[in-house]
């Protein structure tokens, strides 16, 4: 879902102040891009994300936003186009400053064109006719005030893919980290080192979509399940704070096999890093499956314990999940943290992020 729930303070704009095409407004709200690599002939191979794409003069890239003009990269800069302050723990992530909220913006397009997505409206910008979300004027520093009078711990990047307007993110993270907050990218993941180097040092929390385990089923959403595969291990790697989710999709991903693949790679890379099994529902495109059962989650969770996986969580249908829902000692057991939902109920974990009953270490950002 997009919300836009506290973009009164900002102003709706066209270009002249006259109509203009949703592509003619978001190409007049443009910057030089930065990860790119430019050729004689005019073209720019884009490093943004896993496509790589080569634009030649006047084409577009893959996710539509990114443009090479006379041979100039340009990438999306100085809007949103959607905007809320909600819980951390809706973005997912449950070990990065539980009960905090994240000022969470998006800008428009995607590198993907997943059937079932619930952001279209801005994902899918550009490449269906039924999407777009008018632009609103911003500037970093706006929006990192709003981030403190809303009383955000952390402002992420999301509601589109991130990647594609990393240029864009790390401006305002820029902002956001000299007033003392965190910083998240909320991704499918389809990343490249030369974007995950750019970002790095601006960003604290990276949420990757690990959408299945059959290559045949990414290229149906537009992606190569290596190329997330990749990412995964990168982004662990470069020392951001990450955690996973798969959504599941019944007929899709939720058979035993792609799930044990799942959770087997991902103990592989670290078995400490958290992972979120969370429901599908019908949207967008994808109205045949059946609603994800929460017997379907629970037992998506016995496949990541039994892999190796010290954290794993069921979401998007509290109170039906049982002990799914909370952050456990994985030495002596404790509760740690209780929820529901997106609700801390209980939380045992002191600032230093340790197990007050055995003294474990849990990893995460806890202050």
């Amino acid at each position: 879902m997009v919300h836009r729930g506290i973009t009164s303070f900002l102003q709706h704009d066209t270009p002249d102040g006259g109509p203009a095409s949703l592509a003619q407004a978001l190409d007049g709200r443009v910057r030089e891009g930065e990860l790119v690599e430019r050729r004689p002939d005019g073209a720019v191979r884009c490093f943004a994300c896993g496509h790589r794409c080569l634009v030649k003069p006047g084409r577009r890239g893959i996710c539509k936003v990114r443009f090479n003009k006379d041979g100039v990269l340009q990438v999306p800069a100085g809007y949103v186009a959607a905007l809320q302050c909600d819980p951390t723990e809706k973005k997912p992530f449950f070990h990065a400053l539980p009960g905090s909220d994240t000022l969470t913006f998006g800008m428009l397009g995607c590198d993907f064109h997943c059937g079932y997505c619930q952001n279209w409206l801005t994902s899918q910008a550009l490449r269906d006719d039924a999407a777009g979300v008018l632009p609103t004027d911003v500037t970093p520093d706006a929006l990192v005030r709003l981030a403190l009078r809303q009383g955000a711990k952390l402002v992420g990047s999301s509601y589109n893919e991130p990647l594609i307007t990393a240029e864009w993110a790390v401006d305002v993270f820029k902002v956001a980290r000299a007033e003392g907050l965190k910083t998240a990218f909320i991704s499918n993941g389809n990343a490249t080192p030369e974007v995950l180097d750019y970002i790095r040092p601006w960003t604290d929390c990276y949420k990757i979509d690990l959408k299945a385990m059959d290559d045949k089923r990414y290229r149906e959403l537009g992606g190569v399940l290596q190329h997330v595969l990749d990412a995964v291990r990168m982004v662990y790697e470069r020392g951001f704070w990450v955690e996973i989710v798969t959504l599941v999709v019944p007929g899709f991903n939720d058979d035993t096999a792609q799930l044990r693949r799942a959770a087997e790679y991902l103990a592989s890379v670290s078995p400490e890093i958290p992972w979120h099994v969370t429901a599908f529902h019908k949207d967008y495109r994808m109205t045949d499956p059946d609603d994800t059962s929460a017997e379907t989650l629970v037992r998506a969770c016995e496949i990541g314990a039994a892999a190796g996986l010290k954290f794993i969580y069921a979401g998007n249908l509290p109170g039906r999940v049982g002990r799914w829902e909370n952050t456990y000692c994985p030495d002596c057991g404790d509760l740690l943290i209780e929820r529901y939902g997106y609700v801390i109920e209980r939380n045992k974990l002191a600032a230093h992020g340790r197990c007050p009953t055995c003294g474990r270490g849990i990893p995460g950002l806890w202050c």
